[in-house]
């Protein structure tokens, strides 16, 4: 099959063109799970003076077309999966797009602001370009569907969480499952026996307890924005914070523009990418120095706490960008885990980036990974596979007619 995955963003769309397996248990060869292009539509919002979002979109759409026009060589598209930050409660799975359906995920737009609203222009801009189209929405919440009320529920009213759907829902959850899957292949175990934390960092980082292979609590929240030490957003802080800015006379939007892009690294030294970041440390720069160290104490502490939460964990694992790239950093985040056992080896830790490996020395009681992760290959597989239970249940409806009349 033929899955074209798109990450929409207000500003770009990120696509690949993969070739997945036709039917589920095929082998993998001969191409199969192949990227046959990709790339990013940029600048989106770049057109004429008053042209529609939608209208952008759709133009976005036409360039990513003729860039894979020459991969397909005349054949059609099978279906395109997108990644969809928020879920909400309703969805917990990958999901067959239907009018009525993204209708419901309309609403889920203000549980993120900067993430679903270009979703769903991607969505609709794709219905418009390839009608008929089979399309797929991929959740990154759907993974933590897992967690147990005492780590989704806040201490709050009850009433925020029934009318306005106010809980810890998580994020990364796409990258997980697959990063988790892949560390359990390397491990030679089932996932069934993963008992681990997984620590996805890039520009956006969070932090998963996994006990017996299924989330049980993550450090992001109601959105993108709560627990780690990110590029541009803050991570935890005293929510009173909000209360008195918003007395000293920011509105919400200025609070919300100061917490998800003007802060996190960017706050501490001036710099969100961490080749940067760890450049400036090197040679010296006070503050550079003060965001690694504040970046690296507050995953440490998370480790720590999500070590308890898995009952003793078994495993870590690093991935993403930062994760998978930057042994300094995960050198700096192991080194503040000593009174868990977890000892480096050094040499593996500094190998060159590649497939799914272990960088602890065999004596650490924590056994360290560094698993690449890849989550347009796991939105291809999760749309190909809806798409063909989708193809399967209409062949039985149509049997099932045939041989009643």
């Amino acid at each position: 099959m033929l899955i074209l995955v798109l990450n929409s963003g207000s500003s770009s769309i990120k696509f690949a063109l993969r070739q997945v397996p036709d039917a589920a248990g095929d082998a993998a060869g001969d191409g199969a799970g192949a990227v046959l292009a990709a790339g990013v539509v940029e600048r989106i919002g770049d057109g004429p003076a008053g042209m529609d979002t939608a209208t952008l979109h759709g133009r976005a759409l036409d360039a990513i077309n003729q860039e894979i026009s020459g991969v397909l060589a005349g054949r059609r598209i099978d279906a395109v999966g997108h990644r969809v930050v928020h879920g909400g409660e309703r969805f917990f799975a990958p999901t067959l797009l239907t009018g009525e359906i993204v209708q419901e995920l309309e609403q889920l737009s203000a549980l993120a602001p900067l993430h679903n609203p270009a979703s769903m222009l991607g969505i609709r801009a794709v219905g418009a370009f390839w009608p008929g189209t089979p399309q797929v929405a991929v959740f990154d919440t759907a993974f933590h569907r897992t967690l147990p009320e005492s780590a989704w529920r806040y201490a709050i009213p009850d009433e925020l969480y029934r009318r306005h759907g106010i809980r810890r829902y998580g994020f990364h959850g796409t990258s997980v499952e697959y990063v988790t899957g892949h560390a359990c292949t390397h491990l030679g175990i089932p996932v069934e026996e993963f008992d681990g934390v997984v620590a996805h960092l890039g520009n956006g980082a969070s932090l998963t307890a996994i006990r017996g292979g299924a989330s049980i609590d993550t450090s992001m929240g109601f959105t993108p924005l709560a627990g780690l030490v990110m590029g541009t957003r803050c991570g935890d802080i005293d929510p009173s914070i909000v209360l008195y800015l918003q007395r000293q006379g920011m509105d919400a939007d200025a609070i919300e523009e100061l917490l998800d892009v003007q802060s996190g690294l960017r706050a501490l030294c001036g710099l969100t990418d961490m080749r940067a970041v760890q450049d400036a440390a090197d040679a010296g720069e006070a503050h550079a120095i003060l965001a690694l160290e504040s970046a690296a104490y507050r995953l440490a502490k998370y480790i720590g706490g999500y070590h308890v939460a898995v009952g003793g964990a078994k495993y870590l694992v690093f991935t993403a960008g930062i994760g998978e790239n930057s042994w300094q950093f995960r050198s700096l985040v192991v080194a503040k885990l000593a009174p868990l056992g977890a000892v480096l080896d050094q040499e593996a830790n500094q190998m060159p980036p590649r497939g799914p490996r272990t960088i602890s020395t065999p004596d650490s009681a924590l056994r360290i990974l560094v698993v690449p992760t890849d989550e347009d290959r796991a939105i291809a597989e999760s749309t190909a596979a809806v798409v063909r239970d989708s193809q399967v249940r209409d062949s039985q409806v149509k049997d099932s007619q045939a041989k009643a009349s």
